[in-house]
């Protein structure tokens, strides 16, 4: 799911192009296996400066983060069989820590444990003919899931182990959030007020757009193969994150898989919330708090949003009112994040 800049839907809400003041420098380029788009505002902008500042710090973040990266710092930690603590750089560590926070309020719906699933399930290089795991097969992928009971972080003493040495980590559901955020400081560190950093779909934004406005940003339709908005919402000095079932899936004869898989259970999420979005203080919260909420679905994610006043908007398919039928459902948090919208 992407949440889109209403800047990129200036045919649906006036208002939305740059004047030529205040100056405006725009960023865009590849990352984390997606892309990124950054408009920062500001006077005597150096735009060769800042690209180069935020290339570096995308680096960094891959270089610990990328489970694509066989090099990086999770990839090393996942490759080893050694079952002794490692010490592990404090961005790692913040992640992790992070992960945790929601791996405990969710009850292990989020878990970064979760790879061997992932692959049981295809997701991963499915073939169409691959059958459905079996319960064996899943219980077995579930031995080696549950970051509380195999990962052991000691953030104090900056040192991360694991109980199996088969155990990996994957932060797709979060690294992209920690991505945005280290890249919205290096913006703070060049004395950036106002900006939007967003990559893959998720941003987080700060202060205000060139026309003295808050940033405004639009919730997609859970349509694969569309852009069209569910909603529009202002958004200031916030994180943001959207997940969604609709585009990644499988069927097999007749059932509809999703790629949201619950690390409780061993297998795809089968409620009727298709979309969900958060809006956080950071992006790395919100990125982790979207997976697990579209895991959770509505009716148990509504009701740990409101427990832990959490901002967070469900897109539900309504199955009795046709294919493109939908109902909405959001937090006491997430109407009074967005205040007068």
């Amino acid at each position: 799911m992407r949440l889109l800049p209403v800047l990129a839907l200036v045919t649906l809400v006036s208002g939305c192009l740059f004047d030529e003041e205040p100056e405006v420098v725009r960023l865009s380029g590849e990352t984390m296996g997606t892309t990124f788009n950054i408009t920062a505002i500001g006077t005597d902008l150096d735009e060769n400066a800042l690209a180069a500042a935020v290339e570096e710090t995308l680096a960094e973040v891959n270089a610990k983060m990328s489970n694509w990266d066989p090099n990086s710092e999770v990839s090393t930690f996942s490759a080893s069989d050694s079952t002794d603590p490692v010490q592990v750089s404090p961005e790692f560590a913040t992640v992790l820590a992070a992960a945790n926070d929601v791996h405990e309020k969710t009850g292990g719906t989020f878990d970064v444990t979760l790879g061997p699933l992932i692959e049981l399930w295809g997701f991963g290089p499915r073939k169409p003919e691959d059958p459905v795991p079996s319960d064996e097969e899943i219980q077995t992928a579930l031995d080696s899931v549950g970051q509380a009971r195999l990962l052991k972080l000691d953030q104090k003493e900056g040192t991360l182990a694991k109980s199996d040495a088969g155990v990996g980590i994957n932060l797709s559901a979060i690294a992209k959030g920690y991505g945005i955020d280290a890249v919205a400081e290096t913006l703070r560190e060049a004395g950036i007020e106002d900006y939007l950093v967003e990559i893959g779909g998720d941003l987080v934004t700060k202060g205000q757009n060139d026309k003295g406005e808050d940033w405004r940003i639009a919730i997609e339709k859970p349509q694969a193969g569309t852009q069209s908005p569910q909603l529009i919402v202002s958004v200031s000095d916030l994180g943001m994150a959207g997940s969604g079932d609709y585009k990644n899936f499988f069927e097999q004869d007749g059932v509809r898989y999703s790629h949201i898989i619950d690390p409780t259970t061993g297998r795809p999420i089968t409620h009727h919330t298709t979309s969900v979005t958060v809006l956080a203080e950071n992006a790395m919260l919100a990125d982790a708090w979207a997976t697990a909420m579209l895991a959770l679905g509505q009716e148990k994610g509504l009701e740990l949003a409101e427990k832990h006043k959490l901002a967070v908007y469900f897109i539900s398919r309504d199955v009795t009112g046709g294919e493109d039928a939908y109902i909405t459902m959001h937090s006491t948090a997430f109407k009074d994040a967005l205040g007068d919208n």
